[in-house]
This record gives structure tokens, C-alpha cells and sequence, in this order.
């Protein structure tokens, strides 16, 4: 029995190409696909967080659970090469997942 051939894979960055940084990502649901909110979340006092969404991108259920597998990958191999990744307990420090305007219940 033969294996077909793997094609040769090339990528490249598109002219429009940018890099940001995200330390808050909010995800939506839909029956069709996942949205992630990335953006910048900044506590200036003590009764408000504010969230600046700067890129929302969109992937199909199957690519949704291709990048959860490769980030575990990464995540174990990041754990295993610096140490457990604590994360804030509730209670302190940010509040817990705030919902995106717009997000609602999957249907």
C-alpha cells in the first residue's frame, strides 16, 4: 500500500502582515465557528478594568482545536523548560472572564 506524498509547505507573511501583543483574549462560540477578541486589559484603579480589543480572528471548529492541541504541546514543553505557569487565583488581582459586548449564549 503507498502513502501519498506530503506536498512541499511554504509560507511567507502577507504584505500586511503586524505583530501585537494580547494579554487578555475573550472567546465567542457559534455553531459555525470561534471568535477570539484579542486585546489589552488595564486595571487603573481598583473598581475598573479596561479591556481594548485590538484584533479579532475568526477559525473554523476544526482549526479551533488544532491550536488547542498545539498549545498544550507548547505549554507542556514550556513547563517542562521554565517551571509550572501559575495562574491568579479568582479572588485576587484581575476579575474572572469578562463577557465581549455582543457575546450571548451558543446556539
Amino acid at each position: 500500500m503507498s502513502h501519498p506524498q506530503q506536498p512541499n509547505v511554504h509560507v511567507e507573511q502577507s504584505p500586511d502582515f503586524r505583530e501585537g501583543y494580547a494579554n487578555s483574549v475573550q472567546i465567542r462560540v457559534s455553531v459555525w465557528d470561534f471568535y477570539l477578541a484579542f486585546g489589552i486589559a488595564q486595571q487603573e484603579t481598583a473598581e475598573r478594568v479596561d479591556f481594548k480589543i485590538t484584533q479579532g480572528i475568526y477559525l473554523s471548529p476544526q482549526q479551533a482545536k488544532a491550536l488547542w492541541n498545539i498549545l498544550g504541546q507548547n505549554l507542556a514543553s514550556y513547563e517542562q523548560t521554565f517551571g509550572k505557569i501559575a495562574l491568579e487565583p479568582q479572588g485576587g488581582g484581575m476579575p474572572g472572564p469578562v463577557p465581549v459586548p455582543g457575546s450571548g449564549p451558543v446556539h
